[in-house]
């Protein structure tokens, strides 16, 4: 009578030892590290990434003296793309914790399964077994612990990782301190089970838009790099690969057009990922080159608050496209 309900409370713990982890892919094929700035930029330029060779040179360096890599910039610039590019183009799985207000350790590192606990501490008393030492031996198990990012990408099921800890300045400051041990020793310490240190130690990248500062700690522990906006021939270079079908003179317009709204008193300027989903946009409306009327209907794809747009509109833009127009951007060199 009591065997049945049990079981079938049992199968649905089960499941919830499988809760979603914000765990990306897992690329197949390994690929060696780069051994130069050079190479580098090729394995990044090979993932549709176009980078200056200070960035190029940073995530050489992470790489190859196996050191986190902290990235902070304004929204928008690329830093998270990094990190796809990497799992993609080396073969590692991309591990993801998105970070928020109010993130745990239950939710970044791991928690146990309190409810598939109870049901094997019922089922062992139905089973008659006294023993409780050996009881809590085994709930407190690998079995019974439900692992989340941080201790998925040390984790050696699955393979070498990519760590991704995205928008770390958006967690509470408290929440740094958990990730000390990690990015010192590629380590955690679970109270209940002793330390579990990484075979092969994950590559780290971390992102922060800066709306408050990491503490020095953890910066200490990380090679750091301020990505910036890329110039104009890099912006072009970009969105021919973005966006290949857009026309060249178009592309050259937007771009011009962009790079003169990040010299104003803006309360967002737009970023890369904005000028990508502009030409697109403009492209889909089959427009060759930029118009007034094409800018003033299309604001809301670069600019996400209403008072810049209305800054902007009408003849703020029309000024703004005279000049992009005079002075379109310059050719990728690639």
């Amino acid at each position: 009578m009591v065997a049945g309900p049990i079981a079938a409370a049992a199968s649905a713990a089960a499941s919830l030892a499988n809760k979603p982890v914000r765990q990306e892919g897992r690329p197949p094929g390994a690929a060696s590290l780069p051994a130069s700035v050079e190479e580098t930029a090729a394995l990044l330029a090979r993932g549709d990434y176009v980078a200056d060779r200070s960035l190029a040179t940073a995530v050489f360096l992470a790489l190859a003296m196996n050191r986190p890599l902290f990235l902070e910039g304004e929204a928008g610039v690329g830093k998270t793309e990094i990190a796809k590019v990497l799992s993609a183009t080396l073969g590692r799985r991309l591990v993801r914790l998105q970070c928020y207000d109010g993130l745990d350790l239950a939710a970044a590192v791991y928690e146990w399964n309190y409810a598939r606990q109870l049901l094997e501490i019922r089922l062992a008393e139905a089973a008659g077994t006294k023993d409780r030492e050996a009881i809590s031996r085994d709930v407190f198990s690998r079995r019974f612990l439900i692992e989340r990012p941080l201790l998925q990408a040390i984790s050696p099921e699955g393979g070498p990782a990519v760590l991704l800890i995205d928008e770390l300045d958006r967690a509470d400051e408290p929440f740094e301190a958990f990730l000390l041990e990690l990015l010192a020793d590629f380590q955690v310490t679970i109270p209940e089970l002793g330390t579990i240190r990484a075979e092969t130690p994950p590559v780290v990248i971390i992102t922060s838009n800066r709306t408050r500062e990491i503490h020095d700690a953890l910066k200490r522990r990380c090679l750091y790099h301020w990505v910036d906006y890329p110039d104009a021939a890099r912006e072009r270079a970009i969105l021919r690969l973005k966006a290949p079908g857009a026309a060249e003179a178009l592309s050259a317009q937007v771009v011009a057009f962009v790079q003169r709204l990040r010299q104003m008193e803006l309360f967002k300027q737009p970023g890369i990922a904005e000028t990508i989903d502009w030409v697109t946009a403009l492209t889909r409306l089959d427009a060759t080159e930029l118009t007034p009327e094409a800018v003033d209907e299309t604001l809301g794809v670069i600019l996400k608050y209403q008072d810049d747009i209305a800054k902007l509109r009408g003849a703020m833009a029309a000024s703004v496209l005279a000049e992009a127009k005079a002075h379109p951007a310059p050719p990728s060199a690639g």
